[in-house]
């Protein structure tokens, strides 16, 4: 029964799924056509299917892997002056079980472009799997490569939870710990509503980290009060949580945290005209949002469970901290 589970939910499996739903559209639009002498009906319905299938096998084959590198600039006048041009690389969504076959050079691509930006900090925002840490073993070599001069940083995410997953505590409990145990043995700092200090001279800031705290059927695990613990309102923090929409139910109203880092929306993964179906139940999806001096970066990640892109692609993110 697990075997047939993970054909039936595999990542391949759902392109497939795409396929036949839009081999069966195609079909019914024939047979429209055949029926009906209107030619302009029958240039549209043309049209529309050799869009879908353009979409289909672009975002399939192409978007995927148009690895993007997104340069962005955060001023704030609480940085001290010794971090100022202090650069973050910031991905997130990796999904790597979705990074197998031939779509395996995409991921170490954008491990490549990643050390390319010679970032001082590293920060990985939240699901490094699809549903069990077992699938991270194909990937370990490739991301032990991350290189930072001073340390990697990572949250949990929705999909690093056992939720997807039909199986008992005992067994749920395991793969939790298998995956926090993971991301630790590579060497990232994973941050559960904790934080890390970071160091120039006698001047510091702070790396924070809550635990997916979403909406809905998602975790709500994150607690602020722990993951800012004993810091104080003049330091300057940078919260990681995958979830964005924490940021305005938690993070703008119960911190100081001048400058928040999210992903968990992809973007959509597919945009039309500047439009992608994300903005439907995201505030903030994808991009740099402002509140004031205070400021989320939403990445649209790497990856998903389907593997499919167009209009969104893959990316990377350069953050540079300027004092103001």
């Amino acid at each position: 029964m697990e075997a047939i589970l993970m054909i039936l939910f595999a990542p391949d499996t759902y392109l497939w799924a795409l396929a036949a739903v839009m081999l069966l559209l195609t079909l019914a639009l024939f047979r429209l056509c055949r029926r009906t002498r209107r030619r302009w009906l029958r240039l549209l319905a043309l049209l529309f299917v050799l869009f879908g299938w353009y979409v289909l096998v672009y975002g399939t084959f192409f978007g995927i892997s148009n690895i993007t590198v997104r340069r962005v600039e955060f001023a704030s006048a609480d940085l001290p002056a010794s971090f100022d041009g202090y650069r973050i690389v910031q991905f997130g969504d990796a999904h790597v079980g979705s990074f197998n076959g031939w779509r395996q050079p995409i991921l170490a691509r954008a491990i490549d472009s990643i050390n390319a930006q010679h970032p001082d900090l590293i920060v990985f925002t939240g699901d490094l799997q699809n549903k069990t840490p077992d699938e991270i073993e194909p990937h370990l070599k490739q991301l032990q490569r991350l290189k930072a001069k001073d340390c990697i940083c990572s949250v949990m995410g929705n999909h690093d939870y056992p939720l997807y997953v039909d199986d008992d505590d005992l067994h749920k409990t395991h793969n939790l710990a298998q995956t926090m145990n993971t991301e630790e043995d590579m060497g990232w700092t994973l941050l559960n509503n904790t934080w890390r200090r970071i160091r120039r001279g006698e001047e510091r800031i702070y790396i924070a980290g809550m635990e997916n705290d979403g909406e809905g059927r998602f975790p709500q695990l994150g607690n602020i009060t722990s993951a800012l613990t004993e810091l104080s309102r003049k330091d300057f923090v940078v919260m990681l949580e995958h979830d964005p929409t924490s940021w305005r139910r938690k993070i703008l109203t119960h911190s100081h945290c001048q400058l928040t880092l999210s992903g968990h929306t992809h973007g959509g993964q597919f945009s039309l005209f500047g439009w992608s179906p994300a903005a439907l139940s995201f505030r903030e999806y994808s991009g740099m949002y402002y509140a004031g001096d205070r400021a989320i970066n939403v990445t649209s990640g790497l990856g998903g469970v389907v593997p499919f892109r167009f209009g969104t692609p893959p990316e990377i993110v350069v953050i540079t901290l300027k004092k103001k």
